[in-house]
């Protein structure tokens, strides 16, 4: 049976750029919001050899993942799944955010991991913005809330994120919230899927110089400075971080956190702190 990958946020960006580093005898399949853009990616997959087919999918929307389940499931054995897709602060209001960024990796890993099996992997991307939150606004019993009661779960998440002054605060507050979120709820997939044999684990880039990344470069890019080389990731190099975890010679890699920011997150914390 053949095997496939199924890449969101796959249109464009590092999602792209992961899937040129596929293996070649996988069925690559592009999920995204826009047809046109995930067309366009495909043709330049073709191009280079791969066989690549699109699919959109609104993944803060449980049916429409489903319906992303059913159609990959059509074109053989679902052995990958990278979860790139997301809204940054300059792109959403708080709670869309939540929705896309944290109640859409609920979605793709629990539906995803129901067809999974032994030997299959999924990569959910988180950001390094995950690790600038002080510890007193992490509330892990919220979290936990995310596959039981969503609403309750997204109320309590924007609520908290409102604390901050002006609208692209809220929304950087929520994207940090968000994140944080994905990193802790890939840990817990990987220790509730580990016994079916399937992998999980979270990679947290930096800002990456993509449309996305571009967009919060003014705002959002202090980090920047604090990194090793004083610059933004480049997309290619991200997209060969997540497909070298996805890699499965890389089986012993489960239930962390890659952290893939050049160092920014490090520098902040200790080696470029502002005394």
């Amino acid at each position: 049976m053949a095997k496939v990958c199924v890449i969101t946020g796959g249109g464009s960006g590092m999602g792209l750029e992961a899937a040129k580093f596929m293996p070649k005898d996988k069925i690559i399949v592009l999920s995204g919001r826009t047809e046109a853009k995930l067309k366009k990616a495909v043709a330049e997959l073709s191009a280079l050899g791969f066989e690549a087919y699109a699919k959109t999918c609104d993944t803060s929307k449980r049916e429409s993942v489903k319906a992303l389940v059913s159609y990959a499931v059509s074109l053989g054995e679902v052995k990958t799944v990278i979860n790139s897709a997301g809204l940054s602060p300059a792109m959403a209001d708080p709670e869309t955010i939540v929705r896309v960024n944290a109640l859409g990796t609920v979605y793709m890993n629990e539906e995803f991991s129901k067809v999974m099996k032994k030997g299959s992997v999924i990569v959910d991307v988180a950001s390094n913005s995950a690790y600038v939150l002080p510890k007193f606004l992490i509330n892990k019993k919220v979290y936990a809330l995310a596959d039981q009661d969503e609403e309750k779960f997204v109320a309590k998440i924007v609520k908290k994120a409102k604390l901050a002054k002006g609208d692209y605060q809220r929304s950087g507050f929520a994207y940090a919230l968000s994140k944080n979120f994905v990193v802790w709820y890939a840990k817990k997939c990987a220790f509730d899927y580990g016994p079916k044999g399937i992998r999980v684990v979270s990679l947290s880039p930096g800002l990456i110089a993509t449309d996305m990344g571009n967009l919060e470069a003014k705002d959002g890019g202090m980090l920047i400075g604090f990194s090793t080389e004083e610059r933004m990731g480049k997309p290619e190099e991200l997209g060969y971080a997540l497909a070298t975890v996805a890699d499965e010679r890389n089986g012993y890699l489960a239930g962390v956190d890659v952290l893939c920011d050049g160092g920014s997150t490090n520098g902040m914390q200790e080696f470029k702190k502002k005394k």
